[in-house]
């Protein structure tokens, strides 16, 4: 029979570090806020988790590979891009997207990606608590289960 690893939700233990763009921060809070609530829901506690904003998403990346050296076992990293009437959308999307799954590659522990990259406002509002729930949340969840399953691998 197969041996079958898989993580859990039991978040006890986890330092979690949160890399959080104050760029279009009326969506990024919600987004923080909804990680923080599940975090600490499943059992991580408060003081274990350090919070680092950065001017906006294209800064990310270079946070979280900091975070990493700082003895974190998860790496949460939240922004939100939302398109405009410029390409300025689709570099910072892209880099931050790129630049987040460069250092996930480079480092043991699990790196997040919780950057909404949206057309518009109500779409960013559909995912930090509205119609789609919040993906800050959805984040925290898949984090606390891949951090499991790496202390388990």
């Amino acid at each position: 029979m197969a041996k079958i690893i898989e993580g859990n939700f039991d978040a006890s233990g986890l330092r979690v570090g949160i890399v959080v763009s104050r760029f279009n921060n009326f969506i990024t809070e919600s987004l923080l806020s909804g990680a923080m609530n599940e975090l600490v829901n499943h059992g991580v506690n408060e003081d274990e988790i350090e919070v680092v904003r950065v001017p906006g998403a294209f800064e990310i990346p270079m946070v979280a590979k900091k975070l990493c050296s700082r003895e974190k076992d998860v790496v949460i990293c939240l922004g939100a891009v939302i398109r405009g009437g410029t390409p300025h959308f689709d570099y910072v999307a892209g880099e931050a997207a790129h630049g987040v799954a460069s250092v996930a590659r480079e480092v043991n522990i699990p790196i997040m990606f919780g950057v909404l990259t949206t057309d518009n406002l109500e779409q960013a509002q559909d995912r930090t608590g509205g119609k789609y729930g919040n993906k800050g949340a959805e984040t925290a969840i898949a984090a606390i289960e891949m951090a499991t399953l790496y202390k388990k691998l």
